[in-house]
C-alpha cells in the first residue's frame, strides 16, 4: 500500500529539488518534515507542502497510520522552460532559460 502525491510546473530548477529530495527520501515522515522546515532552501517550501498532502492522503484516503510512514520514494522531472531574452553589449542577446519541475513524493508503511 502506497500514497502518492505530486505537484507540477513549480517553477524552481530540478537540478535544486534534487538536492532537497535527497534529504529526505527514505526517511520517517516526520524527521523529513524536520529537516524541511531546518533546510535554508528555496525548494523546501513547495516540497514540504507536497510532504503534507501526501501525509493527508495516506491518512484519509488509505487509513494508514501517520506514524508508520516513511518517504519510499521521491523524484522531480523537468517541467516546460520558459525561454527569455536578456539585452548584452553592442545589440547582442542572451538567452535566459527559466526551468520548472514536476515532483512526486510516495510515502509507505513500515513493517
Amino acid at each position: 500500500m502506497e500514497a502518492k502525491a505530486q505537484v507540477t510546473y513549480v517553477r524552481i530548477s530540478p537540478r535544486k529539488v534534487k538536492i532537497v529530495l535527497d534529504l529526505i527520501r527514505n526517511k520517517p515522515v516526520d524527521v523529513a518534515q524536520a529537516i524541511l522546515k531546518f533546510t535554508p532552501k528555496a525548494a523546501c517550501e513547495p516540497v514540504g507542502k507536497l510532504l503534507k498532502s501526501a501525509i493527508a492522503n495516506a491518512e484519509n484516503n488509505y487509513n494508514m497510520d501517520k506514524n508508520q510512514l516513511y518517504v519510499a520514494e521521491a523524484l522531480v522531472c523537468p517541467g516546460p522552460i520558459m525561454k527569455r531574452i536578456r539585452p548584452r553589449a553592442q545589440g547582442r542577446a542572451y538567452r535566459v532559460e527559466k526551468r520548472s519541475s514536476h515532483i512526486t513524493l510516495v510515502l509507505k508503511e513500515m513493517e
